[in-house]
């Protein structure tokens, strides 16, 4: 089997190296192009890329040999690159914009968006605890919209803020029979008409309607009863609409847009938080991975350490220095400390799956990742000592730099946005509109309007027709109040009151996380201090234990003590040793927890945020030249 576990883990490396070769395409909305698209480009949808699947080229960069070496900075890189959880909120951005886009054209608000996701848990070894967050996560919300999935709008209706253009054009032909040739010299009356129409319509934020229309229609009739045939005539009106109570003002009309500017800032801080959260899981698997390979490696110095005891024995036995039951439990502890090897060689692998999962965009389906196998070049670096500001201090830090904080107060603005279009809809419906109508009239002149001594201004073509209307010759007038009072009014009393109840929970809600921000930042300051005292314990009691089995081996040799003994400092070195690797990644467990408590993960790890939306990050990845060997049984 192991003469084909090299051809394999080749042909593994040379997939993920093709796979990671492929150019990363930045996620964007492309608009929609091609010939006349300064016209068209309204009516054409736009495009966004095909998801992407491949995963970054540094992935393909880390790997020699059949393994995987990575540094605490190659981890948080991979997983900004490839995590399938960054990727999907960087969509976020972008389906804010659209809505804007929508709210803009007077739309009403979408629910977009997935919330942010927390990280996978590392397998559990002897209590190591992983991902520590304490109460991290505050309920800040995605953004306000109109309720949920379904578009919906409380308050008063926001019009179409989109300009419109219609155009008509008709051609007729009408038959009628006549029963008074007085009136039309023809018993039978043809009219042969050709109508067009142009109306353009805009609406605006402050509540004022405007529409202008321009109407004209040529007839032909059969009847010499008419003094001009055929005739075209027109009118140019121009209506204007203004709301004075009801739906008054761009605070009203407006608000969905200002509403949506907060949500596309909403839509960044909820990107910011995904990364921490990413970072904070990939930096937490990680360690937990540094702290599974140390713990194999002691088991392999307990397993080694029990071997050549039990081979001591054996030769002891052998010359007649021991008894034969020294070999018993010699070989009792040798199975044990085995016991804890597969033990420990489990856990690794199974943490080693679970990481690769999560960095890659494929998860472990992504060609060669089964084989790889993962070499931290990290190990623990714990501190002499933990510089910690004032409790005050690092609560202020906390309260300025958390996302979920910022995510709050946007959310609760644009709330008290809405609530004053909600309010608005308490009052009664007045409007005053206006109308002015020029009118035109224009035409040949038959022999029966000659003999009437008929207006010769009003002969003419189209030309003399468009003259009267832009020179007024026959304006109309009209202008009016409308007022419309709902005598009860109750619906518009329950929406208001309504949301007024929901925005005091928003605000409550809003207290409610400053007091968890400062429980977070005091319970992450209180589990550094135990992760360090435990730390240090754990030190002096694996140094107790490694002299105590020292001096009973020595004593065992010239022979002051038993074999049980020696056998029972060896395992209780083994825990000790544990417990060390254990208190090791509890302190960097609390380590990271802090930083999530004080909104500094990305800052202690250096990550851009604009990179991060790109999905690329800059630093490129550099192995050691002297890389370690890594051989697994």
């Amino acid at each position: 089997m192991k003469l084909f576990q090299t051809p394999i883990r080749a042909l593994g490396v040379f997939l993920v190296l093709c796979a990671g070769a492929a150019a990363q395409q930045e996620i964007s909305v492309q608009p929609a192009t091609g010939g006349w698209s300064f016209v068209t480009s309204p009516y054409r949808a736009g495009s966004v890329p095909a998801i992407r699947l491949e995963n970054s080229s540094r992935f393909a960069s880390l790997i020699r040999a059949g393994n995987l070496y990575l540094t605490s900075r190659d981890v948080v890189a991979l997983a900004i690159e490839n995590n399938i959880d960054v990727e999907i909120q960087r969509y976020g951005p972008l389906l804010a914009q659209q809505v804007l886009q929508r709210a803009q054209a007077g739309g009403a608000l979408r629910s977009v968006g997935l919330g942010v996701a927390t990280g996978p848990q590392s397998v559990s070894l002897q209590g190591v605890s992983v991902n520590t967050s304490g109460g991290v996560g505050l309920s800040a919300g995605n953004g306000v919209s109109s309720g949920g999935g379904i578009v919906t709008q409380l308050g008063p209706p926001i019009p179409s803020l989109d300009p419109t253009l219609l155009g008509i054009v008709s051609f007729g032909h009408t038959t009628y029979p006549q029963s008074n040739l007085v009136l039309t010299n023809t018993p039978v009356l043809v009219d042969t008409t050709r109508f067009f129409q142009a109306q353009y319509v805009q609406n605006f934020e402050f509540g004022l309607a405007a529409q202008l229309t321009y109407v004209s229609t040529r007839s032909n009739v059969n009847s010499a009863s008419y003094s001009l045939n055929p005739s075209t005539s027109g009118d140019l009106d121009l209506v204007l609409t203004q709301n004075l109570l009801q739906g008054f003002g761009r605070a009203v009309n407006g608000r969905n847009i200002r509403v949506q500017k907060n949500n596309v800032k909403v839509s960044a801080l909820q990107f910011k938080q995904q990364l921490v959260a990413t970072v904070s899981a990939a930096l937490n698997l990680y360690w937990d991975l540094v702290s599974f390979d140390a713990d194999l490696r002691a088991r392999q110095r307990e397993v080694g350490t029990a071997q050549q005891l039990l081979d001591d024995n054996k030769k002891l036995v052998q010359f007649g220095t021991a008894a034969p039951i020294e070999i018993t439990r010699a070989e009792s502890q040798l199975y044990a400390s085995q016991q804890d090897l597969v033990t420990s060689q489990t856990n690794l692998l199974q943490q080693e799956t679970i990481l690769k999962n999560y960095l890659s965009r494929n998860g472990v389906a992504d060609a060669g990742l089964t084989n790889l196998h993962i070499v931290p070049l990290d190990k623990f670096a714990i501190p002499e000592k933990d510089e910690v500001h004032p409790l005050e201090d690092l609560i202020h830090q906390a309260l300025a730099a958390r996302p979920e904080m910022e995510q709050a107060r946007l959310n609760l603005a644009s709330n008290q946005m809405n609530l004053v279009g909600i309010k608005n809809s308490l009052k009664p419906t007045l409007n005053a509109f206006a109308e002015l109508t020029n009118n035109g009239l224009s035409g040949d002149l038959t022999a029966f309007g000659l003999l009437q001594g008929y207006n010769s201004t009003l002969v003419g073509g189209y030309g003399n027709m468009l003259s009267q209307l832009f020179r007024r010759d026959y304006p109309n007038y009209s202008a009016g109040i409308s007022l419309n009072i709902p005598l009860r009014n109750r619906a518009a009393q329950a929406d208001y009151t309504t949301s007024l109840l929901e925005l005091r929970q928003n605000e409550l809600n809003l207290r409610k996380n400053i007091n968890q921000i400062r429980v977070d930042v005091q319970n992450a300051l209180v589990g550094l201090e135990q992760a360090r005292a435990r730390y240090e314990a754990a030190v002096k009691s694996r140094v107790l234990q490694d002299q105590t089995l020292a001096g009973d081996q020595k004593r065992y040799a010239l022979g002051a003590t038993v074999a049980f003994q020696v056998v029972q400092d060896q395992r209780d070195l083994a825990t000790a040793h544990s417990a060390e690797v254990q208190s090791m990644a509890n302190y960097t467990h609390a380590r990271i927890a802090l930083d999530q408590a004080l909104g500094t993960t990305l800052d202690v790890s250096q990550v851009s945020i604009d990179e991060a939306l790109k999905g690329q990050v800059s630093q490129p990845s550099a192995l050691p030249a002297d890389l370690p060997k890594e051989e697994r049984p």
